[in-house]
């Protein structure tokens, strides 16, 4: 018998952050330095993934992220991120980023991120966390494939194990 607790919808784990490019976050070219958008990647993903488990979590994983396009000093960068797949105490959360220009209100598209978090209990151990419950279209999508990057994520680890062991 499935004794899993009741799940949650994605909506209750949206996240929207806004915050202004500062000229301490660029590079030596004036756009800001990849850095602080993965570190601002992982705390949108974070929050998302806390407010799905409602537990402490920790980035297990941050898949490939491509930078399109350059934020640049001045501009806003806008961070939208939810869950898209739970397995037992894990979670995909994806995160897209926009930039936007504060004069225009023009906005590009600057990069996106999956990452896998990790529900922790009281002694640091992962704990189960709800199911996921996709009510658009959008999100059985955005479900379905992350299910399928999970596996792919699986068979990778499976093939470092075997490496390392088969080195050892």
């Amino acid at each position: 018998m499935d004794q899993r607790m009741p799940g949650k919808r994605v909506s209750e784990s949206r996240v929207e952050m806004v915050e202004i490019a500062l000229p301490n976050d660029a590079n030596t070219v004036g756009s800001v330095l990849g850095g602080k958008v993965l570190h601002l990647i992982d705390i949108a993903g974070a929050i998302a993934a806390h407010r799905h488990s409602r537990r402490a979590v920790v980035t297990a994983s941050i898949d490939e992220v491509d930078f399109r396009h350059p934020i640049r000093i001045g501009q806003m960068i806008l961070l939208f991120s939810s869950v898209n797949f739970v397995a037992r105490s894990s979670m995909e959360v994806g995160v897209k980023v926009l930039s936007e220009d504060p004069l225009t209100g023009q906005q590009r598209h600057t990069s996106s991120a999956y990452l896998t978090f990790v529900a922790l209990g009281g002694d640091g151990r992962p704990v189960e966390v709800p199911p996921v419950i996709p009510e658009t279209p959008e999100e059985a999508r955005r479900y379905e494939e992350a299910a399928a990057r999970r596996a792919k994520r699986l068979e990778r680890l499976a093939s470092r194990r075997a490496k390392t062991r088969s080195a050892s």
